[in-house]
């Protein structure tokens, strides 16, 4: 297993709201990797992502203690205690009030890959070629996509794409998505923010993760998203198993 990481704050934005992390102490058969877009006005974005990532970091530590038998449950589990946290911190002053984040994590064991996901950063995989789009879009675009009231196509220039309908700090309950699949030999799996996704087609996407080792796979991606204007953080894990 082969992987890197980037962020960068592009071409519009004065700070970068993104955060990441991959777990210290990985290993062939065991890695996680974490992804978080922070929401809300006057910075407090940066401080919803920061402190969702510190949270899983100082929470589940190198991944010894966790339970890989029942992977998706122990991620909702964490999810949850995320939320409340950040839930929390927002209502301690009006500086954070409204303050939430998107947030994606995966977890590679062996030759399965579970994933918890809430928001509308995404999880790809790359098989064969071919791009699938894992995590699905907790955005007001996404559920009219989902409904088949606008096509993807569509979706990609809608006024209200950045609506979000979902996210870790928003409110005291948090429903968690958890997505689970065996790994192939050769899979590919991206983990990014929308700063990529709203500036570069997913077929550019696969080819330059599929033709690049993870590091420059990284590097070339941001690339191209500042390439196409930057206009947000942009936040890429690349994960080649």
């Amino acid at each position: 297993m082969k992987y890197a990481a980037g962020t960068d704050k592009g071409l519009l934005r004065d700070i970068n709201e993104d955060s990441y992390m991959i777990i210290p102490g990985c290993s062939d058969t065991f890695c996680a990797f974490v992804i978080a877009d922070g929401l809300g006005g006057h910075n407090c974005g940066e401080i919803a992502s920061r402190m969702a990532v510190e949270y899983i970091r100082d929470d589940f530590g190198d991944g010894g203690g966790f339970d890989c038998e029942d992977a998706g449950g122990r991620l909702e589990e964490l999810f949850r205690r995320v939320n409340a946290a950040v839930y929390e911190k927002s209502l301690g002053s009006a500086e954070v009030s409204g303050m939430g984040t998107t947030l994606t994590m995966a977890v590679i064991a062996g030759s399965s890959l579970t994933a918890a996901h809430v928001g509308d950063s995404r999880l790809y995989l790359i098989r064969n070629g071919a791009i699938s789009q894992l995590t699905e879009d907790h955005s007001y675009i996404g559920e009219l996509v989902r409904k088949g009231t606008l096509t993807k196509e569509e979706a990609e220039n809608h006024p209200r794409k950045n609506v979000i309908t979902r996210a870790i700090g928003s409110s005291p309950d948090l429903e968690v998505d958890i997505i689970s699949q065996q790994i192939e030999a050769d899979d590919i799996y991206i983990l990014c923010t929308d700063g990529l996704t709203n500036m570069v087609s997913e077929s550019e996407i696969a080819d330059i993760a599929a033709g690049s080792e993870p590091e420059h796979a990284c590097a070339k991606l941001i690339e191209a998203a500042n390439r196409q204007g930057g206009e947000d953080n942009i936040t890429v894990i690349v994960i080649k198993c």
